[in-house]
């Protein structure tokens, strides 16, 4: 059985390549957009399961995008990974404070809106994670609290300028720069960065004893 990442977030990667899996890339587009009444859980897990149903739908006819972690490898559909021998994890993060999600910022001038916001406050990080086999799936939402310290100006100033939050759900990478300003969090630090890698390990050994027989 081969894990598919059905993401192109190179931070999900890194993280599941420093736990030791082995597997392989297929990005995917998914359609986004939140629905009326959706709640942030709701709409990671959702996400999430809409993102390895869109790797399942590309493993079985878009093989040529199959890649290998760090190259890119145009696969014959003859050879590429059958349905039946793959697991497709599909996975989508939200930073969540006052029930509101924080995406990427528009720009600087959003970001520095969005670090005031975090300021010396706790928020949540949410993560739905997917796993997929055929028609039969499994999933979680993983939630981190993030405590921020109560930023200057000058600290939003600096932060902003540096520009490593400008890819970034809620304005911040808390593997990089803003680490200084997390003084601790409550719950999975892998989270917080993209992939919660001990519940997907917890869900694989769970799907591999609890997944139906294809036929």
């Amino acid at each position: 059985m081969r894990l598919i990442l059905a993401s192109a977030s190179p931070r999900r990667a890194e993280l599941l390549r420093a736990a030791g899996f082995d597997f392989d890339v297929m990005p995917t587009n998914v359609d986004e957009s939140m629905r009326a009444g959706e709640s942030p859980y709701a709409y990671v897990r959702r996400l999430a399961a809409d993102k390895s149903a869109a790797g399942l739908a590309a493993l079985k006819g878009c093989a040529r995008e199959v890649t290998t972690v760090g190259t890119v490898r145009e696969t014959p559909i003859a050879q590429a990974f059958s349905p039946a021998d793959a697991i497709v994890l599909g996975a989508d993060t939200a930073v969540v404070v006052d029930g509101d999600i924080l995406g990427k910022p528009r720009d600087d001038e959003d970001a520095a809106a969005m670090l005031r916001r975090l300021s010396g406050r706790r928020h949540d990080v949410m993560t739905g994670v997917s796993l997929r086999h055929g028609a039969y799936e499994v999933g979680r939402v993983e939630t981190t609290g993030v405590i921020f310290t109560a930023l200057s100006d000058e600290d939003v100033k600096w932060y902003v300028a540096s520009g490593e939050g400008r890819d970034k759900a809620g304005a911040y990478a808390i593997q990089g720069l803003a680490s200084r300003f997390i003084p601790r969090i409550e719950g999975s630090y892998s989270n917080v960065v993209g992939l919660p890698v001990a519940c997907v390990a917890e869900l694989l050994r769970d799907f591999s004893t609890t997944r139906p027989v294809m036929p």
